[in-house]
């Protein structure tokens, strides 16, 4: 019998295991007016795969190729509708496939396509990638029949926003080292990671119509931040937040990340200009970090939803 790894005062913790960034794109053939979906789909398993760490005994473990060809295998025999109804099927069959599980962990990303224009009209096969922001969704499922559990996260990374005023940013503590001048008059600016996670009852109702609901949220997200006067980036965001809450009853939290993406007013007076809030540089770095999460009263237990989920406090 061989040594186990416990007989030497160590043992195996979390682990999980799985297939990253698989780049799926499905065109729809159908008829001569084709369509895309353009996805980034990683796959992982939890549970009892003990043995493959310890004595490398692979017998539970279902290989990371095979999760790689089942997102491609989904995506023509299943098809690709909502990309939280997509990485759902695929928690589940990787549930079913893996005794071993006791958890999947799917996240997708979707970049979108538009149509190119020719004389006025969309083309009916010719595309370029629209805008910079990407759809995102992370799928946490544990245990199968009654038991199963699914978490869904939904999101917007990537997306850029400004507002060349309505912002300011003063009353702040100071002290011997702090020079930034107060302002009742700023570009407010961030690249935005936002995710919103929905009431568990809801998903296992499936009463949620994902594609309205992202649609939405991401409208009233957009329509806070751009008509909230800001004293802060802190409570931009805590306005778009409760805007996302207050228009969809399946959404519980909303979780965000936003790098304040500084504009500073340059001198120009050396070169005899003034410059009334017209003249910026934009700087990358270092920039302030905002990290925040809002809750509707009497969330449900997040559970695993924020399982593996980085770059949030």
């Amino acid at each position: 019998m061989s040594e186990s790894s416990s007989s030497r005062g160590v043992h195996l913790g979390a682990n999980q295991y799985g297939k990253a960034e698989n780049r799926v794109v499905r065109v729809v053939r159908d008829t001569a007016r084709h369509e895309v979906r353009d996805l980034t789909v990683s796959t992982s398993l939890r549970g009892d795969f003990a043995a493959a760490h310890t004595t490398g005994d692979q017998a539970d473990v279902l290989p990371t190729d095979t999760q790689k060809n089942t997102a491609f295998a989904f995506a023509k025999e299943k098809g690709i509708g909502a990309i939280e109804d997509y990485a759902l099927t695929l928690a589940d069959h990787f549930l079913e496939a893996t005794p071993a599980a006791t958890g999947a962990r799917i996240e997708v990303l979707e970049h979108t396509w538009a149509r190119l224009e020719v004389d006025g009209a969309g083309h009916d096969h010719a595309f370029a990638r629209a805008g910079s922001d990407v759809r995102t969704t992370v799928v946490n499922v544990e245990g199968r029949g009654e038991e199963r559990v699914a978490q869904v996260l939904s999101g917007i990374s990537d997306l850029v926003v400004m507002k060349t005023t309505g912002s300011a940013f003063r009353g702040f503590l100071k002290d011997r080292y702090t020079t930034l001048p107060e302002t009742d008059d700023r570009i407010l600016a961030t690249s935005l990671v936002v995710r919103w996670r929905h009431d568990p009852a809801a998903v296992a109702a499936a009463g949620v119509a994902w594609d309205a609901s992202y649609a939405e949220v991401r409208r009233v997200m957009l329509e806070a931040f751009a008509t909230t006067h800001s004293e802060a980036l802190q409570q931009t965001l805590y306005a778009m937040g409760e805007a996302a809450i207050a228009a969809r009853d399946e959404v519980v939290e909303v979780r965000f990340s936003a790098p304040n993406k500084h504009h500073f007013l340059v001198d120009l007076a050396p070169f005899g200009l003034e410059n009334p809030g017209e003249v910026f540089i934009a700087a990358d770095r270092p920039y302030g970090l905002i990290e925040a999460s809002v809750l509707r009263d009497g969330a449900p237990d997040p559970g695993a939803a924020w399982h593996a989920v980085p770059g949030f406090c």
